[in-house]
């Protein structure tokens, strides 16, 4: 169950209670949800840096916009927390990211107050301006709409498109910028640099602030005055930042810095800039992490810590954790090995060098190393560059994420033959995030375009040799997909071996069934293969080992000897390996039965990776329930 809530959360079921409150009992209440998050997220893993560093900003827009029929649009919606707590969840929050529980991410179809479903990064703005054009097409004039988007999120290009488009419109948009300096990792870029200068100007800020308080800072002054104060405003800018403002430059008329933990100046900004027209933008400058000295001290650890010790801030390790690593690691620690072995090497990542390991690189060769910000399309075509002139780029993103980037890989890297190494993390049923985080598609989206050779190691010293394989001449255009968490072998750094281009294996003799696997499913397979065997079931066990080119030797020697087979892969059923052998077994005209295990033809919603593995039916006992069914079969 959930933890107690305190004198006024407890009284808080929707942002009507919310709106009753003095501006005293707002400031408590913010505290008290804070303490709340911390209470929850401590035992039940979540992300934590974020929403205690936007819990002021949630409270204010709940007080002064009438949600649900004004609309919030959260970017990504990882900083949402007090907003989900606010808005009838507080006592469903202990379910956040568990199996049949809330999403840790805003959902239309989990509550009405959840205007639109996040959790990919710059979409927010996008989607508030289509629903704002929607209003006035409706003629529904008393709506409002808030896009609440944080800074890393400001570098993806679709938040630019937005900001272009939304800049010659006469929609009723309110862009709230959560400027707090860090994503998942620390900002990067020139829009990083720009808002810092902005933020760090006290000559600016200290005659803003001036401004604004005798002229601006209250409505009765009347629009003119309002107008004097943003001239004043945009010389301002011109004349002490020696630059226009970029914002404004869209059109978008800019208010801000301003402090983002300041509840009730919140409330007071928000209800005047309610009476503003137009496309507007508050800059706000909050801390990830406030209120908890351990999340402020370590940003990047605290953004999602696992388990921790509320009242030390100590990371809590499960004592039965294995001592494998995590394949993130084996990737950032091998392409350093391959680095100093091959100087064309260079590693790529859009802004999640510490979740992808990059970061390991970009401490020891620094020069060698790009965190190209929350931009995957530019990641790709980066290192499409990169290739062109020589290079032998690893470009790491999360399968998820690699989405975003489908055409940038068939037409800057693929239909050119460049060589780009693309690693995508996270392949396959990622667990807690949910849909909006499974790289379920990846398989199946990239066994389409010509060129590309698609790895899938079954554990950390496949993914390693992998790796030492596709950075050698002549590879071109190679991706390799492996999985969120850790390994099998703790003994996985040895020396390098080349895995021939399109050559499975056999790793288990059998006469009864086939199963032909991909990555780390053959885990599964393997242990299902010894139960089996105990019950006189024998199977033979094939690990394709790649997906394009697929082995048709191989492929071949299983057709002739096998007439059931079972395909498994931590992929969706459509278009993945599954389907590769059923357009093989019909290309050439064999007629064996074959049941495919993986991800069905639906969005898998969160949970541990083995509660959902077992909820599609290709974990271990899935995988011999299958067997058990074939078997019966003529």
């Amino acid at each position: 169950m959930s933890p107690g809530a305190g004198k006024i959360l407890s009284g808080i079921n929707s942002p009507d209670d919310v709106k009753k409150l003095s501006e005293e009992e707002l400031i408590q209440l913010c505290d008290e949800i804070r303490q709340f998050i911390l209470d929850v997220i401590s035992a039940n893993p979540g992300h934590l840096g974020a929403s205690l560093g936007t819990i002021e900003l949630a409270v204010a827009l709940h007080y002064v916009f009438n949600t649900p029929d004004d609309k919030l649009i959260w970017d990504v919606g990882h900083q949402a927390y007090a907003h989900k707590i606010i808005t009838g969840r507080r006592d469903l929050f202990y379910t956040n990211r568990t199996l049949k529980g809330i999403s840790g991410f805003p959902k239309m179809s989990e509550s009405e107050y959840d205007s639109f479903g996040v959790g990919h990064s710059s979409t927010s703005i996008s989607a508030a301006l289509g629903m704002a054009e929607a209003a006035r097409l409706l003629n529904i004039r008393s709506r409002h709409h808030v896009a609440i988007i944080g800074d890393g999120a400001m570098t993806g290009g679709m938040a630019m498109e937005a900001m272009n488009n939304a800049g010659v419109s006469k929609a009723d948009l309110l862009v709230i910028l959560n400027d707090n300096g860090i994503a998942i990792d620390k900002n990067v870029g020139a829009i990083k640099e720009y808002l810092t200068d902005i933020t760090t100007s006290k000559t600016y800020n200290r005659i803003r602030d001036k401004i604004w308080f005798l002229m601006g800072g209250n409505t009765r002054y009347g629009a003119n005055s309002r107008a004097v104060v943003k001239q004043i405003g945009n010389a301002l800018k011109t004349t002490i930042l020696k630059k226009s403002n970029l914002f404004e430059s869209f059109n978008f008329r800019y208010f801000g810095p301003v402090d983002g933990h300041d509840v009730v100046r919140l409330t007071k900004l928000m209800s005047d800039l309610k009476n503003i027209p137009g496309p507007k933008l508050l800059h706000v400058l909050t801390t990830k992490g406030k209120g908890y000295a351990a999340a402020e001290k370590d940003q990047v650890k605290y953004h999602a810590p696992g388990l921790f010790d509320k009242s030390t801030g100590e990371i809590l390790v499960d004592p039965c954790q294995s001592t494998a690593p995590k394949y993130q690691n084996v990737f950032g620690r091998t392409i350093i090995e391959l680095a100093e072995r091959n100087n064309k090497v260079v590693g790529i990542t859009p802004a999640m060098p510490s979740g992808c390991s990059l970061n390991l690189m970009m401490n020891k060769m620094p020069e060698r190393a790009f965190d190209v910000g929350i931009a995957e399309q530019h990641a790709v075509t980066f290192s499409a560059g990169l290739a062109a002139s020589g290079m032998i780029p690893f470009c790491n993103i999360y399968s998820s994420f690699m989405q975003r980037a489908f055409d940038q890989v068939i037409h800057d890297v693929a239909l050119q033959k460049l060589h780009v190494v693309l690693c995508l993390d996270r392949g396959g049923l990622v667990g807690e995030d949910g849909p909006t985080h499974h790289g379920a598609f990846d398989l199946a989206y990239l066994r389409s375009i010509p060129n590309l050779t698609i790895a899938a190691p079954e554990n950390e010293l496949e993914l390693r040799n992998m790796m030492y394989t596709a950075q050698l001449p002549g590879k071109g255009p190679f991706a390799i997909r492996y999985p969120k968490g850790r390994g099998v072998t703790p003994n996985w750094k040895q020396e390098f071996i080349e895995i021939p281009v399109g050559k499975g294996r056999q790793l288990c003799e059998g006469t009864q069934i086939a199963l032909v696997t991909l990555g780390t499913t053959g885990i599964y397979a393997e242990k299902a293969v010894i139960q089996l065997s105990k019950l006189n079931i024998s199977c033979a066990h094939f690990d394709m080992r790649y997906l394009k080119p697929i082995d048709k030797e191989l492929l071949h020697t299983i057709f002739k000897k096998f007439n059931k087979i079972i395909t498994i892969e931590d992929g969706t059923i459509i278009g993945g390996l599954g389907s590769a052998l059923l357009e093989f077994m019909s290309d050439n005209n064999y007629s064996s039965k074959i049941k495919r295990l993986g991800i069905p033809d639906e969005f898998i919603e969160q949970g541990t990776q083995e509660e959902l593995h077992e909820l599609c039916g290709y974990d271990v006992n899935g995988i011999i329930n299958a067997v058990k069914v074939m078997m019966k079969t003529n």
